[in-house]
């Protein structure tokens, strides 16, 4: 009999009860160092008292109006949005995958209200995620995701990861837009190049194409800044936003640029629970949080240390680990055995990690993390080393 709850996740064998800090404590007695954060979601780590402070104010007053009505929240934390990136407008959303698709929509969208219909076709990058709709499950075009979803959405043609002379040769007279993480995170923990990045902006404007990231996971301080294009210092046209803007609260949101802003007029896209009181009133905090100064700089830092601290284990124990990717604290440990076999002697020890392609065990912890967090997990990469190479 199939159970109540749909068994579309391979669940491990314990609850998680409650959290505190980088530290997450499970129903069976048990504490762990929480180097998944929700899959890059808790940002600012469990049970913040800023960030519970604000859920609490908002959750005395109004939980629910919907955006027929004026939304006072959704004004300061676009303010700080646009303030901070290269965005003139937001439209705030719930989920990733809501952020994607909004943002493939307002693409077709910009195109048709320019006269131009007939760009409709988006390039994206092998090994992309994207979400699961079926418009951004064909946008990320990986099989496993696919199986059993056709036919697949038409529009998408894509390219080699990092091939410019591939790319080059894919636009054709119905290109619309080139989408694609700043560094892939389901894929491998994979970064484009700044040079990469700089020639996409450079293309895009040369045929006339707006350039779009999905910044669901790189994005709101992840990589030590903002968003992870800035390391590129270039300005896209649309990002889509999620994961770390609630700091663990269902909130997504699509930047853009004014010419692109401009052409979803009123009616041509909504939500119903995108925006709402209480989402807003804890993005607001998570922004105010990661923007006050310093708190990206010890992104950077404490990042440089647990990727030394990974390249070390590399060295140490060739057996088991062989190369260490990404940027910030987002960082990919790509292992020899299978990934899943070194993630769960990790979990036995301690601490938890997310599983990504390319055989690669994601290192995406809060962002508020300390020397001796890095430590802790350190001993254990080292013990899961030892233990492996016998």
């Amino acid at each position: 009999m199939i159970p109540s709850v749909m068994p579309t996740y391979n669940r491990a064998e314990f609850a998680i009860d409650r959290g505190e800090g980088a530290y997450v404590f499970t129903t069976d007695g048990r504490h762990m160092l929480d180097f998944g954060a929700g899959v890059a979601v808790n940002a600012l780590g469990h049970a913040h008292p800023r960030l519970i402070a604000a859920l609490q104010a908002q959750a005395a007053k109004i939980w629910h109006s919907s955006n027929l009505y004026q939304i006072p929240g959704q004004q300061k934390v676009a303010d700080l949005l646009v303030a901070n990136s290269f965005a003139d407008s937001v439209f705030f959303c719930n989920t990733g995958a809501e952020a994607n698709e909004g943002a493939l929509k307002a693409i077709r969208k910009y195109h048709s209200y320019n006269g131009r219909p007939e760009r409709w076709r988006v390039i994206v990058m092998e090994g992309a995620f994207h979400g699961r709709t079926l418009a951004t499950l064909a946008a990320g075009g990986q099989q496993k995701h696919l199986a059993g979803f056709g036919p697949v959405v038409d529009g998408f043609d894509r390219v080699p990861f990092e091939n410019m002379n591939a790319l080059r040769d894919a636009i054709g007279p119905e290109t619309a837009a080139i989408h694609l993480e700043p560094i892939q995170g389901e894929g491998g923990i994979r970064p484009a190049s700044v040079e990469f990045l700089q020639a996409l902006r450079k293309t895009a404007d040369e045929y006339g194409l707006l350039l779009s990231f999905d910044e669901v996971q790189t994005g709101i301080g992840r990589t030590g800044k903002l968003f992870a294009h800035q390391w590129a210092d270039i300005e896209p046209d649309v990002v889509a936003v999620a994961k770390g803007l609630g700091g663990g609260f269902p909130v997504g949101a699509i930047l853009a640029k004014e010419k692109v802003a401009t052409c979803l007029t009123a009616g041509s896209h909504g939500t119903t629970f995108g925006g709402n009181p209480l989402a807003m009133a804890v993005a607001g905090e998570v922004l105010d949080i990661i923007l006050a100064d310093g708190f990206l700089d010890h992104v950077v830092k404490i990042g440089d240390e647990l990727k030394a601290g990974l390249e070390a284990a590399i060295a140490e124990f060739p057996k088991v680990y062989s190369q260490v990717r990404g940027k910030g604290l987002m960082l990919g440990l790509k292992s020899v055995p299978p990934n899943t076999e070194v993630a769960a002697r990790m979990l036995d020890h301690g601490l938890l990690t997310v599983g990504a392609g390319d055989n690669n065990i994601r290192f995406i912890p809060p962002l508020i993390i300390d020397k001796r967090e890095v430590a802790e997990a350190l001993d254990i990469v080292r013990r899961v080393g030892a233990e492996l190479s016998v």
